[in-house]
């Protein structure tokens, strides 16, 4: 399936309160929190990337879904909500799948984990992912719903974030003068594990 993604993150203090939040606001939750992987291929000089471009391999529950990304013409890197053209299909056995692109000539970049929990309304979806390097949610849906969502939930909209959680992670490396490579539970211990 293809379509046009509009979404934006925000950090989040205290996930229960914006679960609250979401209840009252008329979401309904579609999937108990859940531990997801995603694992980024790329090309060994790192063509996707510097293409603003992936290729993923998430691992949901039971689920596996492949997708790949790219910015869309005439985005602006500065636009309040991200956009991406988005193809996706839901598939078998994720392992296989990575085998074959690596025999392709792919390599497995990057590795990201989160706690996900999606809730949604009649237009659009908020998920709240519990990360290694924090918690953040996303909403994703047409934008004027996204800025009107993020009011009700007493989101400022300058609280908006359009990076990725690759992006966020070499953000925080920064700060943190981590070593870690990998956005994971096992890179980086003593986060919220279950």
């Amino acid at each position: 399936m293809k379509s046009i993604e509009t979404e934006v993150k925000f950090s989040v203090l205290d996930g229960d309160v914006l679960e609250a939040d979401l209840a009252a606001a008329g979401f309904h939750k579609l999937t108990p929190r859940t531990f997801e992987r995603n694992v980024l291929y790329d090309t060994p000089d790192r063509r996707l990337r510097a293409n603003g471009e992936i290729l993923r391999i998430r691992e949901y529950g039971p689920k596996w879904v492949v997708t790949h990304k790219r910015i869309p013409p005439g985005n602006s890197p500065e636009a309040r909500h991200k956009q991406r053209i988005e193809t996706e299909t839901q598939v078998e056995d994720g392992d296989a799948i990575a085998t074959i692109f690596e025999r392709l000539g792919l390599q497995a970049a990057f590795t990201y984990e989160k706690w996900r929990t999606e809730w949604a309304d009649e237009a659009g979806h908020c998920v709240l992912d519990v990360t290694p390097i924090g918690v953040f949610a996303e909403l994703e849906g047409p934008a004027e719903w996204i800025d009107t969502t993020a009011e009700k939930l007493g989101i400022d909209l300058g609280q908006f974030l359009t990076l990725s959680y690759g992006r966020l992670f070499d953000a925080w490396k920064e700060r943190t003068g981590s070593a870690a490579n990998d956005l994971t539970f096992a890179a980086i211990p003593g986060k919220d594990v279950d």
